[in-house]
């Protein structure tokens, strides 16, 4: 078994993400490395030699370094044994880049940095903003409907259980935690899909 060294703490929507896939992988034997994101952690010079914009997750496989989530998740499906989490049709495959790409340019900004964090970690965005909250349940929605309706009538958002499904739910796992969550949750189709994604291993056992 390769060695695998995963930097980033568990509190991290994108660290989680991998360790899903690696649970998914049924991936146990790996070594993680705690960086507090509210602590400063990644900034510091040691992890700045790591990531030069000083983020998480970072991933060591056999002396190879990646960075960027998306990277670490492709490299880690495509390396580890297990099934596939990237669908085998170029249709299943369009929406879960889609839906990746929506959360990374709208989903994590709005869902994570203005609902979830004027909840629960107001001082790491610089204090409570009504104004930021209000648009983040605003595009935080029609994030939401865009996964929901890219899902259409599949029990996951691109067919079966993909990447996609691994990036929007630790997402919505600290919304969840907000009393916002029933304004964004009764999008259609959305209940179905949290209420799987609650019940997999993979999702339990990586909790923060």
């Amino acid at each position: 078994m390769a060695e695998i060294v995963l930097w980033g703490f568990d509190g991290s929507t994108y660290v989680r993400t991998v360790r899903m896939l690696l649970a998914e992988k049924a991936v146990t034997d790996y070594k993680q490395v705690p960086l507090n994101v509210l602590a400063g952690d990644p900034k510091r010079a040691e992890h700045l030699e790591r990531h030069p914009f000083g983020k998480v997750p970072v991933l060591d496989y056999d002396g190879l370094r990646l960075i960027e989530t998306a990277a670490i998740a492709r490299f880690l499906n495509d390396t580890l044994l297990g099934r596939s989490l990237i669908p085998s049709t170029p249709e299943d495959r369009a929406r879960m880049d889609m839906t990746i790409g929506i959360l990374d340019s709208y989903g994590y900004g709005s869902l994570l940095g203005g609902v979830a964090a004027f909840h629960l970690f107001p001082d790491f965005v610089g204090g409570k903003s009504e104004t930021a909250r209000q648009a983040g349940l605003e595009t935080g929605r029609k994030v939401l409907e865009f996964a929901m309706k890219t899902k259409g009538a599949s029990p996951f958002i691109a067919g079966d259980l993909s990447l996609a499904d691994l990036y929007l739910a630790p997402i919505v796992a600290y919304v969840s935690m907000t009393p916002d969550a029933g304004a964004l949750f009764d999008v259609p189709g959305f209940a179905a899909w949290w209420g799987t994604i609650q019940a997999m291993d993979s999702f339990r056992s990586t909790a923060p």
